[in-house]
């Protein structure tokens, strides 16, 4: 097993008309995977500006970052990978929701805001996201070590 240090990343919980923004997860639909949108923390930059980088990155949309409340971890021995990811609670500040965008590193190639109906027809991970997005009051969450998903 590798001795890399575990990968950071955020994630930021969006809601727009009880709808949650999720992404596609890996580039050119390799997988039907979809999250929330956000990614790897680079250093000397606060965790909330991390995410509203990502987060303008991956869907064009400005945020405001609020609390954090999810924390979950995934791994994939086999190759050495373990992330831990926090979720933040964000507001939509700006941006077109509904419009156009285009990562520029191409990895998100579609943005979707679904609703808790539609959500549990997808396929989502971590599967927690759906509790702490819906339930506004809910406090933090932590999601134990899972496998990775392709």
């Amino acid at each position: 097993m590798s001795k890399r240090p575990p990968r950071l990343a955020v994630r930021g919980v969006i809601l727009r008309q009880a709808r949650l923004l999720l992404v596609n997860a890996w580039p050119d639909g390799k997988s039907d995977l979809l999250c929330a949108p956000g990614g790897g923390v680079e250093p000397h930059a606060s965790l909330p500006d991390n995410l509203a980088r990502e987060v303008h990155e991956e869907t064009g949309l400005i945020v405001s970052v609020g609390a954090p409340v999810l924390v979950n971890e995934f791994h994939d021995a086999s190759r050495g990978f373990h992330q831990v990811e926090v979720f933040f609670r964000c507001t939509l500040q700006g941006g077109d929701p509904d419009g156009d965008w285009t990562d520029p590193e191409g990895v998100v190639t579609e943005r979707h805001w679904v609703t808790r109906e539609a959500f549990r027809a997808l396929r989502v991970r971590p599967r927690s996201l759906a509790d702490v997005a819906w339930d506004q009051h809910s406090s933090a969450t932590y999601d134990a070590l899972e496998p990775i998903l392709r």
